[in-house]
């Protein structure tokens, strides 16, 4: 992919577009008949049909390939035990996605709580409320990059759990910082704090390995 300039038009091209009118595409009927009926050959087309997809998806709320894999993996089974669920007058693929989403924040809980539990200090503080006088604002248009979408994806994975997190949900996903405060366990001010902090250490991560300006 080529370079491209300035922060926002770029996650704009790495951002999906759901309009929520698709219905089901006629090529998926069969498949999703296939793996109600727990038809191995259906459920191996689903899987190979969005496995790249699904594993980009994965990767934005990952620290490495391994550990989005297993979300992946366990993604998927949830896939093929609810597909019976699957509203067809929907987009088969988002349907797929948000269970993605949905299993990486059940993963970010399950970690947030391990953390707490370990006691490690850095982890606490990433998760602990923030008052909201402690959030950083945004501060007029981000600054102009030339980063290309792979780039990006990496420097998330660098990022800590709770930043990477509510970056993704927020900017990937659309949410309010209010359904991200409710889907996670926190509070409002510690979602907007966390997006603002995400965005500046983003940047930093990015200017370091490219050695920008």
């Amino acid at each position: 992919m080529e370079a491209v300039t300035a922060t926002e038009p770029l996650i704009a091209r790495l951002r999906p577009v759901w309009t929520g009118t698709e219905t089901l595409e006629p090529a998926y009927v069969a498949l999703v008949d296939g793996c109600i009926a727990q038809e191995r050959r259906s459920q191996q087309k689903v899987y190979e049909l969005f496995y790249g997809k699904m594993m980009a998806v994965c990767l934005r709320y990952t620290k490495n390939t391994d550990q989005a894999k297993d979300i992946l993996q366990e993604a998927f089974i949830k896939v093929f035990r609810s597909v019976d669920k699957f509203n067809r007058a929907g987009s088969f693929e988002g349907w797929i996605r948000r269970i993605m989403v949905n299993t990486a924040i059940d993963h970010f809980r399950r970690t947030k709580n391990a953390y707490l539990l370990l006691g490690e200090e850095r982890s606490i503080e990433d998760f602990s409320d923030i008052d909201e006088q402690d959030n950083i604002a945004d501060e007029g248009p981000d600054e102009e990059m030339e980063v290309k979408p792979a780039d990006v994806i990496n420097a998330m994975q660098k990022l800590t759990p709770a930043y990477r997190t509510v970056f993704n949900l927020y900017v990937f996903e659309e949410m309010t910082h209010k359904e991200i405060a409710d889907a996670l366990g926190i509070n409002v001010g510690t979602s907007k704090s966390n997006l603002a902090k995400a965005k500046n250490n983003l940047k930093k991560i990015l200017k370091k390995e490219h050695k920008l300006p």
